[in-house]
């Protein structure tokens, strides 16, 4: 077996997929898929009333078919009956809004080293970058996780052409592929980021995880534009590479080690822990900064790295430059390099690049790049035995629920036990016959709300399908999910979400050793 194929062992093979997640199409995307949540003025992804919609109504078992057809579980194995691990298992899901999807995610458990890798990118301008970083980004990470004599093994078992223990074991749903033509391209850009971390370190030095998080989003990021910049003799190879430094993706991944949990963030998806206390409620621990305008450090952060002169430029209309709402993000190129070098790197691209406005267009008042940063915040929070759940979401989650109810929904889920609130009705007027419908409504829910049997799709069901009292219209949700690709977009993102739930006993445990 070829020394590649030993190292990226367990990969899935690429599979005829549904018309959502199909693979990124073979044409470089045009400018009109910089998509409304990052790039351009577009109505508001705000829901409308149902009324509004062209749609039909779906029945219960073709909306669940919908909800599940990307839903994965993962349960870590017990040994001799007991879970070992600070994570008892994991539970994902996808939604599309845009066709095919630009949202990723993937899971690994690194087998070199200790702890669990969970991670979700959102795209942009297709999802070619997104794509990449799911396939990457976490061997990136191993490898700098890897202690200095593990490294020299590894090189030392390529140069002798001996057997490779792979470094990750994937999770992954059959729809989340691999691009097996670029397999080859990456493992060469890895060897040359492990030969690199080889000579900067020395015998028995142990990677700092946080210190590793920032390295891997950082050279992975730099790969990404060199490998554009170099391009390739395969000219399927040549125009792949342009197509995800052209494009553009946020991460939000996850690295759990016993109690010691880091999030490394780079955009605007979003980490937040689920918290039980000592009545049985949950409340939400936000583990993770959206880097965007609301965020007045980031906005601080930007202004400080450019001249005075471009003040007033630099951010427009809560945007980078006026265009982009993520405020990092790996690939988008055009953010990042100088106009030189773009058009030399477009004038020796393939011809489909010429055709392409979107891939000529240089932003407006684009005077001292880079403009743009994969550079993650890093959060280290020491898990604690209440410390029940975590949920990564693409921003498509969180800008339909409110982080709070995201907790509670999540809570509610895995313990079975409710926790009522008084009856609201949002400042609308009601009836008593509307409010004794709202009541019953809320009784059946109590029954019904446990069908799903995955926690992700769970969440979904509600991202979706929630009215304006807080609970799931079936009318709503089916109309959501009916709605044609080309208005989808309009009135929601793509959503991905994946929530781990924790051990508390080996928590605390832990905890209590150390």
């Amino acid at each position: 077996m070829p020394v590649m194929s030993q190292l990226f062992r367990g990969l899935p093979r690429v599979k005829v997929l549904s018309s959502h997640l199909l693979p990124c199409q073979p044409q470089l995307v045009s400018s009109a898929s910089w998509r409304p949540n990052h790039m351009s003025h577009t109505p508001s992804r705000c829901y409308q009333t149902t009324s509004t919609l062209h749609s039909y109504i779906l029945t219960p078992p073709q909306v669940n078919s919908i909800l599940k057809a990307n839903e994965y579980s993962f349960k870590v194995p017990e040994f001799d009956g007991k879970n070992l691990s600070s994570v008892m298992g994991f539970e994902s899901n996808q939604l599309p809004a845009n066709a095919p999807i630009e949202d990723r995610r993937s899971a690994a458990t690194c087998l070199q080293t200790r702890g669990m890798l969970l991670g979700v990118f959102d795209g942009h301008a297709g999802c070619a970058c997104a794509q990449a970083l799911s396939e990457r980004l976490f061997y990136y990470i191993a490898v700098s996780l890897l202690p200095h004599d593990t490294l020299c093994e590894l090189e030392a078992a390529v140069e002798t052409g001996r057997a490779l223990s792979p470094i990750l074991q994937w999770q992954k749903h059959p729809n989340d592929y691999f691009s097996r033509e670029a397999q080859t391209l990456y493992f060469n850009s890895l060897r040359t980021y492990w030969q690199e971390l080889i000579d900067l370190t020395n015998p028995g030095d142990v990677p700092d995880t946080r210190e590793a998080l920032m390295n891997a989003f950082k050279r992975l990021d730099n790969d990404i534009s060199l490998e554009a910049q170099v391009g390739d003799p395969n000219a399927f190879l040549h125009y792949w590479v342009l197509r995800v430094a052209f494009s553009g993706a946020t991460a939000c991944v996850a690295h759990i080690d016993g109690a010691d949990l880091y999030i490394a963030n780079a955009g605007d998806a979003r980490a937040v822990l689920g918290v039980q206390e000592e009545d049985g409620s949950f409340t939400a621990h936000t583990l993770s900064n959206d880097h965007c305008a609301q965020n007045e450090d980031e906005v601080a952060r930007i202004r400080e790295e450019h001249p005075p002169s471009e003040r007033k430029t630099v951010i427009r209309q809560d945007r980078l430059l006026g265009l982009l709402m993520p405020f990092r993000a790996f690939g988008d190129v055009k953010f990042k390099w100088g106009i030189e070098l773009q058009k030399r790197v477009l004038e020796s691209g393939p011809d489909q690049l010429h055709e392409n406005e979107h891939t000529k267009f240089i932003p407006p008042n684009y005077h001292t790049p880079p403009y743009l940063t994969a550079e993650p915040e890093i959060t280290y929070h020491r898990l604690r035995p209440q410390d029940r759940f975590l949920v990564i979401g693409s921003d498509g989650l969180w800008e339909t629920l409110h982080r709070q109810e995201v907790v509670r929904i999540v809570g509610e889920y895995l313990t079975g036990v409710h926790q009522q609130q008084p009856l609201t009705v949002g400042g609308y007027k009601v009836t008593l016959g509307q409010m004794q419908g709202l009541l019953e409504e809320r009784k059946a829910r109590v029954s019904s709300d446990f069908e799903d049997q995955n926690a992700a799709t769970h969440l979904m069901r509600h991202a979706v399908g929630n009215n304006e009292f807080g609970t799931v219209d079936h009318e709503r949700l089916s109309k959501m999910l009916s709605l044609p690709e080309e208005l989808a977009r309009m009135y929601r993102d793509d959503i991905t979400i994946i929530i781990s739930q924790f051990n508390p006993h080996v928590i605390g445990a832990r905890r209590h050793e150390d």
